[in-house]
Order: C-alpha cells, then structure tokens, then sequence
C-alpha cells in the first residue's frame, strides 16, 4: 500500500481512511448517487483505472464499516495552458450525511500526505463559485495562480475556474 491508512476523529465517531481497491467501486458510485453526482459508466470506468493506475492515487473513507468518501489525485506530466506539470487534488465526494465531520479534511490530508513523499508541491482547480471546496483547502495554504474557462480539459459551468498550487515541503 503507498499510503499507511488513518483515522481522524470526528463529531459521529472515527473516519477511517485508506487507499481504494476494486471492489469499492459499487460505494464510491453510491456516494455519488447520494451527493447528486454523475455515476456513470465513464465515471465506473475512471474509478477502476485509478485504483491501477501508478499515477493516481484513489483512496475511501468508511465510518462504521460504510463507505462515506472518496478522494482522487492524478499526475499530469506536462503543461497544459495555465496548468503545471504535478500532482492534482482531482476529485473528493462526502455523503451528505457523513458532511461537516471531517471526512473531507482526513481525505484531503492523505493525498497531501502522498503527494509529499513524491513531489515539493500540489495543485487542485475549482470553480470560482464553489466557496466550499476553496475553503476546505485553506488550511493547507494553496494560492490561487491562474485562473481560466477550462484546465486539464475541465470546463466550468459558472464560466470559470482557478487553479491552485500548495508549497509541500
């Protein structure tokens, strides 16, 4: 396993945290289902790649044996546009039951924790409109370094996105 798993307290109890393997599949597409999110076959098949695949990192959260989180990040080996070469926070879905309890921090947490052991620094897009997910990554100092309609070929339905990068070490 690249990553060690971890727990994390929270209000409801402890958040268990490791690296996702293939079986998970079916609850990280019911965490999807919940948040209101895409489950569809090319989201199935991204989440079987990125158990495989050397360059990402897929990891899940459980509470009391249920899977409440998953958490993603993917190397990009070249420049694209604005976007650096790295590591990226690329994805992060909490059940709505399971929000607010820091399941997103702990999942956070790990994939800084492993990009780390690999890279000086790490990145992550959002939309400008999406305040929860630029506020959830405050605590770890990203700064905002371009901001664009689209990156890594991810466009933005409120028009635009900024891109982030995290000093690691």
């Amino acid at each position: 396993m690249r990553e060690k798993d971890r727990d994390s307290d929270s209000d409801r109890g402890i958040c268990h945290v490791r690296e996702a393997v293939e079986r998970d599949l079916s609850g990280v597409l019911e965490v999807q289902r919940g948040a209101g999110r895409a489950d569809t076959d090319a989201f199935a098949q991204s989440i079987v790649h990125s158990v495989k695949d050397p360059g990402r990192f897929l990891i899940v959260a459980e509470t009391e044996g249920r899977l409440v989180g998953w958490a993603s990040t993917k190397y990009f080996p070249d420049v694209d546009g604005d976007a650096p070469a790295g590591h990226y926070l690329m994805g992060i879905t909490v059940a709505p039951k399971s929000r607010r309890l820091g399941v997103a921090r702990s999942l956070i947490t790990a994939r800084l924790s492993w990009i780390s052991q690999v890279a000086d620094n790490a990145f992550y897009f959002a939309s400008s409109m999406n305040q929860a997910s630029i506020g959830a990554h405050e605590p770890w100092n990203f700064h905002e370094i371009a901001r664009a309609h689209q990156f890594r070929g991810v466009p933005f339905a409120s028009g635009e996105g900024i891109l982030f990068q995290a000093a690691l070490r």
